[in-house]
């Protein structure tokens, strides 16, 4: 059984960048290069009748390229922060790739995301972390900006089930439409 989720990839400059900022944080589990990406839709794990039917209705959703900058660091948790995070500029393309891959994923069958869509890069996930070196590192990234990059393509990811979950693999990749 598949536990897969779709996702868009980082250009390895701007992975590369934001790899440069890991550090400084006693407790965080930081989350390796290569497996830096934006997830657009988790699916969880899915029957192999389920994932064929996903992966091959992903592909009505290829619509036209579009430019993306990563801005700012935080973190999600609140007073119990578990993870590190950078953010995505506000994106309308990026939000219409999204609502139609759960459009897609519901009318194959995978449950409705009860998660509102949040775009980031999850730097490190956090267990006890430090604090202050916590509030340090976000106060330090807090105005990170990366060069706006193209996304030409999304991919379908699939992952161990195991906490973290990567490495992430591509199991089918859809290119947008170039204009």
């Amino acid at each position: 059984m598949p536990r897969l989720f779709t996702g868009v990839e980082l250009p390895d400059d701007v992975a590369a960048d934001l790899a440069l900022k890991r550090g400084g944080i006693p407790g965080a589990r930081w989350i390796d290069e290569e497996s830096f990406h934006i997830t657009l839709r988790f699916i969880g794990d899915i029957d192999e009748t389920l994932a064929t039917e996903i992966a091959y209705g992903l592909a009505q959703a290829a619509g036209p390229a579009f430019t993306l900058t990563l801005r700012g660091v935080d973190v999600f948790g609140g007073n119990k922060p578990h993870t590190l995070y950078a953010g995505v500029e506000d994106n309308a393309e990026l939000r219409r790739l999204q609502a139609a891959h759960e459009r897609i994923c519901q009318m194959m069958g995978a449950a409705p995301d009860p998660r509102r869509f949040s775009p980031h890069v999850t730097l490190a996930r956090l267990k006890d972390a430090e604090p202050m070196g916590l509030s340090h590192f976000v106060q330090r990234h807090s105005l990170y900006r990366s060069r706006p990059f193209r996304v030409e393509r999304f991919v379908l990811f699939s992952s161990r089930p195991a906490r973290g979950g990567g490495p992430y693999a591509v199991e089918q990749a859809y290119d947008l439409r170039i204009a």
